[in-house]
């Protein structure tokens, strides 16, 4: 698959058949996420994949907590800051209306909200899921690593026909992910990632992306 291809047709999926990923594809795919960029070569990411019977108790282990009204553990660090500010909130609003527009669900139905995002305990029928961890004495730059990591790792799947998700709804959950997978305890959960075939019966919004005059500034001599 030609890059600017894996590039525009990587989006997050949320629907997957149970079509089984075969482990050496996923072990070619993060094989190749290795050479990902890190400040000094640190490659400060900790990764697990899960599939088959451990998934399925992370995933059961979950939607048990869903099913009681867990409102969730605490999260270890901000997913957004608390005023986000023009055009970034925006943005995410802009995102909410098309996503859950899609599925039918008003803004005021939070009940039919909270539903769709349940979705996501069950990593969406994927049948293979990656958890990524940062360790806790890391700084921004090294988050920032972490993040050009699993963008290699999205596009690498892209290219074996696999389609993504990233969660950073897991860290809500972390202390079920903590049960099944016993990282060590100086390690933060990043984000989860599904992982599979798209289930081209679902339909989906493809979220729009802003213009290049409103993100880039081309400084020329």
């Amino acid at each position: 698959m030609d890059v600017y291809e894996a590039v525009t047709s990587r989006r997050a999926v949320r629907g997957f058949t149970d079509r089984h990923v075969l482990r050496e594809v996923l072990e070619r795919v993060l094989s190749a996420a290795a050479w990902a960029p890190s400040g000094s070569n640190i490659q400060p990411w900790h990764v697990y994949v899960l599939t088959g019977v451990p998934l399925a108790e992370l995933k059961k282990r979950a939607g048990e907590r869903v099913a009681a009204g867990d409102p969730g553990d605490e999260r270890e660090y901000e997913m957004y800051p608390p005023a986000l500010k023009s055009p970034y909130r925006e943005r995410r609003s802009a995102f909410a209306e098309q996503r859950y527009g899609a599925l039918g669900i008003s803004r005021e139905d939070l009940e039919a909200r909270q539903r769709a995002a349940a979705a996501n305990w069950d990593c969406f029928g994927a049948p293979a899921a990656l958890f990524c961890y940062i360790d806790r004495d890391m700084g921004p730059a090294q988050w920032a690593d972490v993040g050009m990591y699993l963008q290699t790792v999205m596009l690498l799947l892209r290219a074996e026909g696999l389609h993504s998700c990233p969660q950073m709804a897991w860290s809500v959950y972390r202390r079920t992910v903590a049960e099944v997978l016993s990282p060590p305890d100086e390690l933060i959960l990043f984000c989860g990632m599904s992982i599979g075939f798209e289930d081209v019966t679902e339909g989906h919004a493809r979220t729009g992306r802003a213009t290049l005059d409103e993100t880039v500034t081309f400084v020329e001599g």
